[in-house]
């Protein structure tokens, strides 16, 4: 299974940006889809989750009502919408796949599959 997450770049702060993640080698709806972040000299932490169908989904307190996430299995593809972005936001951002589909974890160390990460860089 290989995930490729695209759609970063430079935004003004305020604005926003969608990020795509797409899957290969695997059906996206076996797995539960999670998006992390990882700023420069800081640990990677959790974004926000989707169950397999599309139907449940986790947010970190600091995006919760801003960012959404969404899915769509028939096109092997999962949606981090990040709206009203915040110069402490500029990080890379990693797709990640578990195997459980019905999986709502914020560990990435429960994750078993990594995109290689795009870039957002959020200006003051």
């Amino acid at each position: 299974v290989q995930l490729q997450a695209f759609g970063g770049g430079l935004v003004q702060a305020g604005g926003y940006l969608r990020l795509s993640c797409t899957i290969s080698g695997g059906s996206l709806s076996s797995y539960a889809m999670g998006w992390f972040r990882q700023a420069p000299g800081k640990e990677r932490e959790f974004v926000g989750v989707i169950t397999w169908s599309g139907t449940m989904t986790s947010y970190a307190d600091s995006v919760r009502g801003r960012f959404a996430v969404s899915r769509d299995n028939a096109k092997n593809t999962v949606y981090l919408q990040m709206n009203k972005l915040r110069p402490e936001e500029t990080a890379v951002y990693y797709c990640a796949a578990h195997r459980h589909p019905y999986a709502r974890s914020s560990d990435p160390s429960d994750y078993h599959y990594w995109g290689q990460g795009t870039e957002v860089t959020v200006s003051s």
